[in-house]
């Protein structure tokens, strides 16, 4: 069976190793071109991979622009295996491999279909997480089930890395399973309950910014949803922009009192008020410490 791969992130560099390290070597990676990286905070370039197992290697910018479309009728592919790929595949796309093409999901569809959905199981405090192979067709992640795992969540402790790094496992060997299957000749495939769909909007780097007249608790999950390999959450103060990558709520709830986004102490972390009047302590930070009582703030200007 030839299959094509297409990915240009982590995940899609972990898939590709397990994919080639069962056997099942593409006949073609379709990958972006590296001045495209900046499209991904998690980008991966695939072209060393590719270069172990001598698969040549297609560098597209756009899934459905005609160049694109010709290069991949040419590989004559039986399957198109979609994984860690922005971009929607349209018809025509869709139409090239005689069986189809699969994608991944990194959530329990149909729950959390669309985009950012890493970060959005986090800030919605879903409990159940999944890795989701699926037939692509002409929706957002509305294509009929091919396997599908699922595990818990701890919304009050996952992180944006551990969230990620258990959904791309977990899909791993589900996605060696599902090609064997194939080549043999099955066609596993079951309808999503649309009802039961939620649909996530795309996040922007700048949604990480921290409201600190919000509770702490709030702030110290935004920080978790959005750390790497995300953008991060980010404050301003004196010293300009600082991107936060781990926080925690401080043990000593009701010692300080101050005005919210102002540091309380500086030591191992530094302690910041917040809307609610607890603190939080910033473990991970860009920059020096910040001065006792220094304030940060949600926008650039004083």
């Amino acid at each position: 069976m030839r299959t094509v791969f297409v990915g240009a992130v982590e995940g899609s560099a972990r898939a590709l190793d397990g994919l080639c390290a069962a056997g099942h070597v593409p006949a073609l990676v379709m990958t972006l071109p590296l001045d495209r990286a900046g499209n991904h905070s998690d980008f991966a370039d695939l072209r060393p991979i590719a270069a172990a197992h001598a698969i040549p290697v297609l560098e597209a910018a756009r899934s459905n622009a005609p160049e694109t479309l010709a290069a991949l009728r040419a590989a004559a592919p039986d399957l198109i295996l979609v994984i860690g790929w922005s971009q929607l595949c349209g018809a025509e796309f869709r139409a090239i491999p005689a069986l189809g093409c699969i994608g991944f999901h990194p959530s329990a569809l149909p729950r959390m279909r669309g985009r950012g959905v890493i970060p959005w199981q986090i800030l919605c405090g879903e409990s159940q997480g999944g890795a989701t192979l699926l037939w692509l067709d002409e929706g957002t992640d509305t294509g009929d089930i091919a396997a599908q795992t699922l595990f818990p969540i701890d919304p009050d402790h996952e992180t944006a890395r551990s969230l990620y790094d258990r959904a791309v496992s977990e899909m791993i060997p589900l996605l060696v399973g599902l090609v064997s299957r194939l080549a043999q000749g099955e066609r596993p495939r079951r309808v999503q309950d649309h009802g039961q769909a939620t649909l996530c909007a795309r996040r922007e780097p700048q949604d990480g910014m921290i409201d600190w007249s919000q509770p702490a608790a709030r702030i110290e999950r935004l920080i978790r949803a959005v750390s790497p390999p995300y953008p991060a959450a980010f404050t301003f103060d004196d010293t300009g922009r600082r991107c936060i990558r781990a926080a925690r709520l401080s043990p000593r709830q009701g010692y300080h009192i101050g005005l919210p986004g102002q540091v309380q102490a500086v030591g191992d972390g530094v302690t910041v008020m917040c809307g609610d009047g607890l603190c939080l302590d910033l473990l991970d930070y860009d920059g020096p410490p910040p001065k006792l009582h220094a304030r940060f703030r949600s926008a650039s200007c004083p």
